[in-house]
């Protein structure tokens, strides 16, 4: 699963969910099934895509900034699901008025890049409190439910939300049970009538996994998400859903990087056959925490299925702030996105969009670690390590580190200095090609490792809390291997579209 949807951006295959419902809207009105007329869903699709369309070019225009068509799509088709339907001129009017004032808002509403609220739902809330349109969320009903239940999933285990999902979902489910419990329904009773007639799913998939409207760490997520499902209203007045969102997109605002920041490209260099380091010079300091990841956003030229934005390790410390760096996989045929990255010119500035992830290492510098990487996967640790050393803090730490072959060896000179322990497994011991190892690392044998090699190398492996990082298979099997040898704890950092 991992490796299949790896192969598509976020943006990609949000939106290819987004058209799957759409025509499933579309099937189920000409089979007498919705209660909205082919016109009404034609109108209706017609006039989101063009307002949004035409909203997000013309001020990316005036702004002289470049469109993002993807996201303008997405926000179209999110609109069409939430907008009440309509063929009137009237009607269609508003719903003109939310599409373009949700492409409006990335730019407008925005602080240094990063735009504050999910569009889609700014835009459904302005239409409201103008008086002309309303979100009628029509997407929740029982024809359409099981799609939108497996869209949902798609995307929250695509995104690493599940828990935040089914937080979300059991809070909401609980708050909407007691409310209509009290006024008299039975429990089966208002359960069924939430999932059927409630977007409590569609909200959870396509809307609270809009990236750069969540805070980075999962405890916010999970704050936030309690914050969407607490119905809140102003005085008698219950506010909808997306009301809801756009208070917690507020509050999530506040919890995270608040800024797109601007990256200067000073160099690269080339760390192995397949794989190179990416060096940056922000404009401001860049907030962030050992081991989690940047989103970068680099327009260009016929970009592929995988888009203009991808999110890479960083591996530089937080404490270095005149630099930023990353390490990527360079593979044939690579993607647009890579391509044009490493085709930059020095002193060219590209966009870091957004910071996030929870890979970090436990605050409690006792706690003894395996760091498992795989291939290119050591990019997160490196990061954490220089970390480690910058603060000048004593950890228990084992590297395990799984290449190819001795020549996939990343950042040796790096590890090298930092006197990490590191047990190395490859293709062939590093020394039968005259590579001298540190004496601080440990060649222990060739392919993926299993259990007993790994208890092999490391005795005291049940004793260390584990992290995982690299391409999902790599992951999937250390993950199942480390737990065959003891492991309690887990925690994992798949390279998707990588």
């Amino acid at each position: 699963m991992d490796t299949l949807l790896g192969r598509f951006t976020m943006y990609r295959l949000t939106l290819a969910l987004l058209v799957a419902l759409t025509l499933e809207a579309f099937l189920l009105s000409a089979a007498g099934l919705l209660a909205f007329t082919l016109t009404e869903l034609a109108a209706t699709l017609a006039v989101t895509l063009l307002s949004t369309l035409v909203g997000t070019r013309l001020l990316a225009l005036i702004l002289r900034l470049r469109p993002h068509h993807e996201s303008a799509l997405i926000t179209g088709l999110i609109l069409f699901f939430v907008m009440f339907p309509s063929n009137t001129a009237a009607g269609l009017g508003g719903i003109a008025v939310a599409g373009f004032a949700a492409a409006a808002s990335k730019f407008v509403l925005a602080l240094r890049g990063r735009h504050i609220f999910n569009p889609a739902a700014i835009g459904a809330v302005i239409a409201t409190l103008l008086g002309v349109s309303a979100a009628g969320w029509w997407v929740a009903n029982p024809y359409m439910l099981p799609l939108v239940l497996a869209g949902a999933l798609v995307l929250l285990y695509r995104t690493r939300k599940l828990t935040m999902g089914v937080v979300f979902v059991a809070v909401s489910a609980a708050i909407l049970i007691v409310g209509l419990v009290g006024n008299g329904l039975t429990t089966i009773a208002s359960a069924q009538l939430i999932f059927l007639s409630y977007p409590i799913l569609f909200l959870v998939g396509f809307m609270l996994t809009e990236p750069l409207t969540l805070p980075p760490l999962r405890w916010q997520q999970l704050a936030v998400a309690v914050v969407f499902a607490s119905q809140p209203s102003i005085g008698p007045i219950l506010l909808g859903p997306e009301f809801a969102l756009v208070i917690g997109n507020a509050v999530a605002f506040l919890m995270g990087q608040r800024r797109g920041v601007s990256l200067r490209y000073t160099g690269q260099r080339q760390l192995t056959p397949t794989s190179t380091e990416l060096v940056f010079e922000p404009t401001r300091p860049v907030r962030f925490d050992a081991g989690q990841y940047m989103e970068l956003t680099l327009p260009h030229e016929r970009a592929d299925a995988r888009g203009a934005r991808r999110t890479f390790s960083i591996t530089s410390a937080p404490g270095d702030t005149s630099r930023i760096s990353f390490g990527l996989r360079v593979s044939e045929p690579g993607s647009s996105f890579k391509k044009a990255l490493l085709c930059l010119r020095e002193g060219t500035s590209i966009t870091g969009t957004l910071v996030g992830g929870d890979f970090r290492l436990p605050r409690d510098a006792s706690v003894p670690l395996l760091l498992a990487a795989g291939g290119i996967g050591v990019t997160p640790f490196l990061s954490q390590l220089r970390d480690v050393a910058e603060r000048g803090e004593h950890r228990d730490v084992v590297l395990l580190y799984v290449v190819t072959a001795p020549a996939e060896i990343a950042y040796l000179d790096e590890l090298r200095e930092l006197g990490t322990r590191v047990v190395l497994f490859a293709s062939r011991n590093p020394s039968d090609d005259g590579v001298a190892l540190p004496d601080s690392w440990h060649y222990a044998g060739s392919g993926y490792p299993d259990a007993d090699a790994l208890l092999a190398g490391i005795p005291d492996l049940a004793d260390r809390r584990a992290y995982v990082s690299g391409s999902p298979r790599i992951i999937a099997h250390l993950t199942a291997e480390l737990k065959r040898a003891g492991t309690r704890r887990v925690a994992t950092d798949a390279f998707l579209g990588y």
